[in-house]
């Protein structure tokens, strides 16, 4: 894994998990942790990280950080909308959680 797969890497994991530890991503990642400070150093520039040190210490995303928000169209919303209403309860939900994650904010049933 070079340099750029490792960073692409850690911004993945922080994205699902929401925080680490740098020592756990050094691990996972079979480098050192001056390394893993070195590119945590390096992501600051283009994401919003947040450090915390000393016990229960850890990178983290910013809160308000939503890297997939806004990925579909306003078109692609209104169709997934449109779509749920012909499946079940569980099918909805699932097309909401879609839509909640990878939409705008406000969209709410196909506007």
């Amino acid at each position: 894994m070079n340099t750029y797969e490792r960073r692409a890497e850690i911004i993945r994991i922080l994205t699902i998990r929401k925080r680490e530890t740098m020592g756990r991503l050094a691990d996972e990642l079979g480098v050192s942790d001056r390394t893993i400070r070195n590119d945590i150093t390096v992501l600051t520039a283009e994401y919003p990280l947040e450090t915390a040190r000393g016990n229960g210490g850890c990178v983290k995303l910013a809160e308000w950080y939503h890297p997939h928000r806004n990925l579909l169209t306003q078109e692609e919303q209104r169709v997934l909308s449109r779509l749920a209403a012909f499946g079940d309860v569980h099918d909805q939900r699932v097309v909401s959680n879609m839509l909640a994650a990878y939409g705008s904010q406000n969209t709410q049933n196909g506007r």
